[in-house]
């Protein structure tokens, strides 16, 4: 009581009545409630795209960058989520995105956003829909770009990369005879077996104010009717529909759209017995690379919806990381083909470079936050205290490892102090490796390889044979080995006692490592050091390794000049 009576006098002395006080609180309460409505309204998207390291370097990292879009200048245009398709595959994978996908509509269009559904060639089905009508009565906009209602092959940017993918067989990727009990389904169904759409897949709702339109005068129409500046397609397939529509990403970002893929929101056209041979799951992932680098940023489902991105239920990949930041070895131009054509199977794969500008940045090494396997290419670096602590968290929640060549001494400044600002990690060898690197002989001779013994039938080296195996950097010096490491190459050079060269260590976090000190360029141009480290981070990852190589692993696996 003391208390209330107390501010009852306050507010008398401030000369006010005690109703004017309250109804000035639910004003403000009122006032709040509507700007925390407005805030939320808004799209906040985090987009990824992908820029060079330094001109010409062909190597890549990525660019978050945080959007704020108006969502009533914003439209989700969603492309050809058809009923059925003439891939079976790709129909059962748009059936199961689509429930999301209406999930992120009915968000949009919650807020405010225009949703345009854009089913090509499905427009006879719609002709007397209400959404239907709306496009076609759209005024034709005054600043229609002349080639809007045509397909997009490719802009100029993209002339400066190399398209990751062969689609040239079309990008089924069905069971040939599921393939041919599906087309004869199709065919009862009274369906053309080549062209069986008619709508969109009924997963989708169409609401009231959305749009129906496959045109590209009419959709350009509708965008500057809203004033909409700003541009997000969802939708199947990405390397032919969702990039070349007169409606898709290449038409939008060359007009001067602000357009982004929702990259969890799509599929894509690929059969992986086309080049190069990778997995349909790692298809899409080098067709939205491709976007990034060339076209335009992409963004998730997460966004609007929370959570994690969609993820097909066949898409069992583990995710691996690979971070490079040496100047010796050229792994940087070695690892990613190797990647592609030996991994690519099994693996989502991602790149950590670092930034040619100040040698001790990794931009991007947050991704190791989703990574399930990392494969570590790094020379004494040190780090800001904010990415070492990502690549302490990743050790030290269990995950396994893999190192190759510098990796020894990723982290060391040989005890020095590290500069002001940033941290090192002196005893990652150890820690983390299982070694004791020290130095290394002389460059110039070969090092002679040979399996440790008993240790020939070790999942690490299927088909490793080391009959014309050879290392060709110096030998490092790394002896002794952790207690909990096993050595499994042993090589030598004339007059030096033999080092380890290759080992597996359970960390006192229980995760594994894989390690070897082969790594130099020469040594990725020898089949065998590929298909050993390929074994070592399939053991890494817990899978075993495959007994055949991949099929793309015949591919040239380096481009770099001999360097030392």
């Amino acid at each position: 009581m003391r208390c209330r009576r107390k501010r009852t006098r306050s507010v008398l002395l401030l000369g006010l009545p005690l109703f004017l006080v309250v109804l000035s609180a639910v004003t403000d309460r009122q006032f709040t409630t509507a700007a925390e409505k407005q805030a939320k309204a808004r799209l906040t998207l985090h987009s990824r795209s992908r820029v060079e390291t330094a001109a010409g370097s062909g190597l890549f990292r990525t660019v978050a960058k945080t959007l704020n879009w108006d969502p009533k200048k914003t439209a989700i245009v969603v492309c050809d989520m058809w009923d059925l398709h003439h891939c079976l595959n790709a129909t059962r994978r748009g059936a199961e995105m689509a429930p999301r996908m209406n999930r992120v509509l009915k968000e949009a269009r919650s807020r405010g956003v225009t949703i345009i559904h854009a089913p090509s060639r499905c427009m006879e089905f719609y002709k007397g829909h209400p959404g239907r009508k709306r496009a076609m009565t759209i005024p034709r906009a005054l600043n229609m770009p002349q080639d809007i209602g045509s397909w997009c092959y490719v802009i100029p940017s993209e002339e400066q990369g190399k398209y990751p993918i062969d689609q040239t067989d079309g990008g089924e990727d069905d069971d040939l005879l599921e393939h041919r009990q599906w087309a004869a389904k199709l065919t009862a169904l009274g369906r053309n077996p080549l062209k069986p759409w008619k709508r969109q897949t009924d997963l989708l709702a169409i609401e009231e104010g959305d749009f129906i339109s496959d045109d590209g005068h009419e959709i350009w129409s509708v965008l500057e009717l809203h004033n909409i500046q700003n541009v997000i397609l969802a939708g199947v397939h990405t390397n032919m529909c969702v990039l070349g529509r007169p409606f898709g990403l290449r038409n939008m970002a060359k007009n001067g759209k602000n357009v982004v893929l929702m990259r969890d929101m799509t599929d894509t056209m690929y059969n992986p017995q086309r080049a190069p041979y990778v997995s349909h799951f790692t298809g899409t992932d080098l067709i939205v690379e491709h976007i990034e680098k060339w076209v335009c940023p992409s963004i998730t489902s997460v966004d609007l919806l929370g959570g994690r991105p969609f993820r097909f239920k066949n898409d069992s990949r583990p995710h691996l990381v690979i971070v490079t930041a040496e100047r010796e070895y050229q792994t940087d131009q070695s690892l990613p083909p190797f990647a592609v054509s030996h991994l690519g199977g099994d693996f989502k794969i991602s790149h950590v470079f670092a930034n040619p500008q100040d040698r001790n940045d990794l931009p991007g090494i947050e991704i190791l936050d989703e990574a399930d396997v990392a494969l570590i290419s790094v020379r004494r670096r040190v780090l800001p205290p904010q990415q070492m602590v990502v690549i302490r968290r990743f050790v030290e929640t269990g995950k396994p490892l893999v190192g190759i060549r510098t990796a020894s001494h990723a982290f060391s400044l040989r005890s020095k102090e590290p500069p002001s600002g940033y941290a090192a990690w002196e005893t990652f060898d150890p820690d983390v490796i299982g070694g004791h690197y020290v130095g290394h002989h002389g460059h110039g001779q070969q090092t002679s390889l040979r399996i440790a013994d008993g240790l020939e039938n070790h999942p690490i080296l299927t088909g490793v044979e080391t009959a014309s195996f050879v290392g060709n950097g110096s030998l490092y010096l790394s002896k002794p080995l952790g207690e909990s490491a096993m050595p499994l190459l042993i090589g030598s050079i004339p007059g030096k006692p033999a080092e380890p060269v290759a080992w597996t260590h359970i960390r006192k976090d229980s995760g594994r490592t894989f390690y070897t000190s082969l790594g130099h360029i020469d040594d990725f141009r020898q089949p065998v050091f590929r298909r050993l480290l390929m074994n070592g981070i399939y053991w890494a990852a817990g899978l075993k390794p495959p007994d055949l190589l991949p099929r793309g692993a015949d591919v040239k696996a380096v481009t770099a000049s001999k360097s030392e």
